[in-house]
């Protein structure tokens, strides 16, 4: 693997993307039974693993839960307009969301509004309680709109692995 020196900083080769897509897959699989499906000894895929970590391809590890079993059952998708797009304000409505556990993910965007968020909550009190007590008061938000989702058809947080 041979060091680019930007972004990343690593040049991904064919074992590195089967170990990259085979960990997205199943992040608790042992070193000794992926070095057996690249069929490559341990140390290889351990060194392999240690690298694309210290070069920022993994993240991190975690569990999938389930929010059904949580009782989660109420997810929206919740656009924001703020009064003004400076960066004082950016930078209020960040720090005030990044603390909410009921955001599940929150991204400024382009368009006709400033940011998307995605919260999962129990029901619908709980989602009115959120709106009014957490979002809509953060100075700087002038207006909000909802959609809660109906039917979850895909969710996932994996990521393409790219072939080079």
């Amino acid at each position: 693997m041979k060091s680019t020196g930007a972004g990343a900083g690593l040049v991904l080769d064919k074992l590195d993307q089967r170990i990259l897509a085979r960990l997205q897959e199943d992040g608790r699989i042992s070193m000794a039974q992926l070095a057996r499906e690249l069929h490559i000894s341990v140390t290889p895929a351990v060194e392999r693993v240690r690298r694309l970590e210290q070069h920022g391809y993994i993240v991190g590890y975690r569990a999938d839960l389930s929010p059904t079993h949580l009782g989660q059952n109420l997810l929206a998708y919740v656009q924001v307009a703020l009064d003004r797009t400076t960066p004082e304000v950016f930078d209020r409505f960040r720090t005030a969301v990044e603390v909410l556990d009921f955001v599940q993910e929150a991204h400024m965007v382009a368009g006709g509004f400033d940011y998307l968020l995605k919260i999962r909550v129990r029901d619908m009190k709980e989602y009115r309680n959120v709106l009014s007590s957490h979002i809509a008061c953060i100075k700087g938000v002038q207006q909000t709109h909802t959609y809660f989702v109906m039917e979850e058809v895909k969710s996932s947080s994996k990521v393409r692995v790219p072939a080079r």
